[in-house]
């Protein structure tokens, strides 16, 4: 059997093995996006003032105040807008206009931005608390932010954002679908 055929026989198993490898690309970006925050909001501007605004909880002294919170926001943001075009079209391939994706995107983005946003302060005050330095705590706040979104990212993409043509229309040759 070859690649391509595997991979049209197991479609939705290739579609979350490449989700899973091109989403490294997003992450890639938030960890860069993390260090250079760090480096910039926290260790340069020192912008480690308590901050805590709505569900946002960045007071603790482990959270790195202001300047975490501003870390944290860049690099979702910016690992969000990668991920949406990385995933659309080179994962589903998605034909999905831009005008009809993006708002929905943006949607599942707010979500994961939020989660993101609000879970950090806490995991970073954690490491903190078994004795992590402040870049390395960032670190593991972003890959529990990145497993999370993982975990409710590709349904959402898959049947719901970048459906496929195939599930868009009636099923060919099934008579019962295009009555």
């Amino acid at each position: 059997m070859s690649f391509k055929t595997w991979t049209e026989e197991h479609q939705s198993l290739w579609e979350f093995i490449k989700f899973n490898i091109l989403s490294n690309v997003s992450t890639a970006t938030r960890f860069v996006a993390t260090w250079v925050g760090t480096w910039l909001f926290v260790n340069t501007l020192a912008l480690t003032a308590p901050f805590s605004f709505l569900i946002f909880n960045y007071t603790s002294s482990g959270s790195n105040g202001l300047g975490g919170f501003l870390t944290f926001l860049l690099a979702e943001v910016l690992a969000q807008v990668v991920n949406f075009f990385v995933q659309m079209k080179f994962v589903f391939k998605s034909q999905a206009s831009f005008a009809t994706a993006a708002p929905k995107f943006a949607v599942l983005a707010v979500l994961i931005v939020v989660v993101n946003l609000v879970l950090p302060g806490y995991v970073t005050n954690f490491c903190i608390g078994l004795g992590l330095g402040a870049e390395l705590a960032a670190t593991v706040a972003s890959v529990v932010n990145t497993l999370l979104a993982v975990i409710v990212s590709f349904p959402v993409l898959k049947f719901w954002i970048t459906p496929s043509q195939d599930s868009d229309s009636p099923a060919s040759g099934d008579p019962a679908a295009t009555v």
